[in-house]
């Protein structure tokens, strides 16, 4: 059985592109345009991994980290921040809320697929 990756960000084309390489990596995919978006797919049904972008209208990817790891079923997801955010103070509020990677964007397919792979078995 595949794995479920969820992916959201804001971009519709920047959720494609990522679909394209995890698809081609036979993974299934939900997609979400935001992290309030992102908290009705999880009620949905689970996931395997969270790839989520940082900058997002009506939730930004902190908190929504915050708010997924808060509720007991989705605590062991692991979440991957895939944001054009680089500072150092950013990438330890995302840490420190929860997220197991930090990815910056622009991003290798291979760099991606790397980090799901070490984070789902």
């Amino acid at each position: 059985m595949n794995k479920k990756i969820l992916i959201i960000d804001d971009s519709a084309v920047f959720r494609k592109i990522i679909s394209v390489h995890l698809k081609n990596a036979n993974f299934d995919l939900v997609e979400a345009g935001d992290g309030v978006e992102g908290l009705k797919k999880l009620e949905e049904g689970p996931v395997d991994l969270i790839v989520s972008d940082m900058n997002m209208p009506n939730m930004d990817g902190i908190s929504f980290i915050k708010k997924v790891k808060s509720d007991s079923k989705f605590k062991f997801t692991p979440i991957i921040m895939l944001t054009t955010e680089s500072q150092p103070e950013k990438k330890q509020q995302g840490i420190d809320a929860g997220a197991k990677a930090w990815l910056t964007k622009p991003f290798s397919p291979e760099e991606l697929l790397d980090t799901i792979s070490k984070l789902v078995t």
